[in-house]
């Protein structure tokens, strides 16, 4: 059945290829907190374990609700490593990085989940896409939280 929503075919195929780079990101980041939630090491164990599991554990839930944004809009959402890989500005980290590393490698991920939300700002703005416009203010608000919890780690 065709979707009415307001907003033209094209607007919402823009707004959807656009959730499809962000969720990419954003499993990328989960993949990755996850990932040194698991293997982080050092003085700073016990703080760090804690505050991966945190972070993604809120980035699990969020995925869905952005995959879920991209199939209100009539598309289907990426759900595949092959997908993901190919849409991501996120790199995966090689090897077991050091505490401080990880702290840094996740910090450069807050921040380009953030970055990618603002490239679909205008998408939706121009289109009238509230609920888009909605989620992209709450992940942005969470990670720019996030990015400045992890950056206060690393002051001496």
């Amino acid at each position: 059945m065709k979707i009415d929503i307001g907003i033209s075919e094209k607007q919402r195929e823009n707004i959807a290829q656009g959730l499809s780079r962000f969720l990419a990101d954003s499993y990328t980041l989960y993949l990755k907190t996850h990932n040194f939630h698991w293997n982080v090491t050092g003085p700073m164990f016990q703080t760090l374990h804690l505050l991966f599991m945190d972070q993604y554990n809120e980035q699990w839930m969020a995925v869905d609700l952005i995959a879920e944004r991209i199939r209100a809009l009539g598309f289907p959402a990426p759900g595949s490593y092959k997908a993901f890989s190919g849409l991501a500005s996120i790199k995966e980290s090689e090897g077991n990085p050091k505490a401080r590393e990880m702290i840094k490698e996740l910090i450069e991920g807050q921040e380009t989940v953030v970055r990618t939300a603002r490239e679909i700002f205008p998408l939706a703005e121009k289109a009238g896409d509230q609920p888009t416009l909605d989620l992209l203010t709450q992940r942005m608000q969470i990670h720019e939280k996030n990015a400045w919890m992890l950056r206060s780690l690393l002051e001496e």
